[in-house]
């Protein structure tokens, strides 16, 4: 028979129930309640039917908690089996999905777990399941997103270089302004039409909600801009995108500026905007962004944030409609100064 084992002396049976009636651990309880009647002067053998095991095992229980404590009762976590990469697949891995595919030699656009899985047997000869690979994809912190569009023709670093050289423009603009306070301001325009978008809305799985759609072709400009640090905007609604709506826009702009303040608008390149017949009012200077590049432009997640919560979904019956809820969006938007300040607001342009 195997030699009894003594309980460690630092603990009693009362305070061995005492944290059996604060455990939030089942087994841990039953644990602590068997030892504690060996703590009372009960046999083995009772503490074993309190515990509803065998002896062998009150045996173990003893050895691991005079080993560790009352944390040694509890059940411990499997250690499974041992993972089928190592850390050089996986920062291998890692730099196959932040290099992508290229489509000449892999064959694919993007890279699919079924292309990874054969990556990882061509090149390291390792056969791993679908699910155990979407695991370790996932404890790499990788997820499927949606990309964000990027003009195929965009300039690369121009966006940067534009950002970069942001508070030396403030500085010019600030001097041929002659000392007055300067407001930043972004303008573009959206076309808001009969051929509306469907966004998307909660519904239960496995059906498919229905919108309505009109293809009828009557459409209207929103011609909107915006002052992010103050929370201020200003906009039209007009037909056309013409140099003379441009210029109805400007002199709106104007009339929106501080008085004693003078504006940067910065805007893309489209004809309207660069045209040398464009009147620009003196409080205002026009400073172009780089071609190609309308994500510099926080006007831009406006027109996102209006269509997706205001102006989808919906068909406008006339023109007078499209006009009519164009501006009851534009006047709810400037009625909401945080809310132009939380979107349109950006780090490269206000923090100088």
């Amino acid at each position: 028979m195997s030699t009894p084992v003594a309980l460690r002396s630092d603990y009693d049976a009362t305070r061995l129930r005492s944290l059996a009636r604060w455990a939030k651990d089942g087994p841990q309880t039953r644990r602590l309640l068997a030892l504690a009647a060996i703590y009372d002067g009960g046999t083995r053998t009772e503490a074993a039917q309190i515990g509803g095991v065998g002896l062998q095992t009150v045996r173990d229980w003893v050895l691991r908690f005079n080993a560790h404590g009352p944390g040694g009762l509890l059940d411990g976590k499997a250690p499974g089996q041992p993972s089928i990469l190592s850390q050089e697949h996986r920062q291998h891995l890692i730099q196959m999905i932040e290099d992508g595919p290229i489509p000449a030699v892999h064959g694919v656009v993007r890279w699919r777990l079924a292309d990874l899985m054969q990556w990882l047997w061509e090149e390291y000869q390792i056969t791993i399941s679908k699910q155990t690979l979407s695991r370790e994809v996932r404890a790499l912190d990788y997820r499927k997103l949606s990309a964000r569009p990027r003009h195929h023709a965009q300039s690369a670093g121009a966006m940067d270089d534009f950002k970069k050289a942001s508070p030396r423009v403030w500085a010019i603009a600030t001097g041929a302004a002659g000392g007055k306070p300067l407001e930043i301001w972004f303008a573009d325009e959206a076309r808001v039409g009969q051929k509306n978008k469907i966004t998307r809305r909660w519904a239960k799985r496995g059906t498919r909600p229905s919108a309505p759609r009109d293809l009828r072709t009557a459409s209207a400009y929103i011609f909107g801009a915006i002052c992010p640090a103050q929370g201020k905007g200003a906009g039209l609604v007009l037909p056309r995108c013409t140099t003379e709506a441009m210029a109805l826009h400007l002199a709106e702009i104007s009339q929106a500026v501080a008085p004693g303040a003078h504006a940067v608008l910065l805007l893309d390149q489209a004809g309207w905007h660069v045209s040398s017949r464009l009147a620009v009012p003196k409080n205002i200077t026009l400073l172009p962004l780089p071609p190609k590049s309308p994500e510099l432009n926080p006007v831009e997640n406006i027109w996102w944030f209006m269509r997706e919560n205001w102006m989808s979904n919906r068909v406008f019956t006339s023109y007078k409609d499209i006009l009519d809820h164009c501006c009851e969006a534009w006047n709810k938007l400037t009625d909401r100064p945080w809310l132009i300040m939380s979107i349109g607001l950006r780090d490269w342009a206000h923090q100088c």
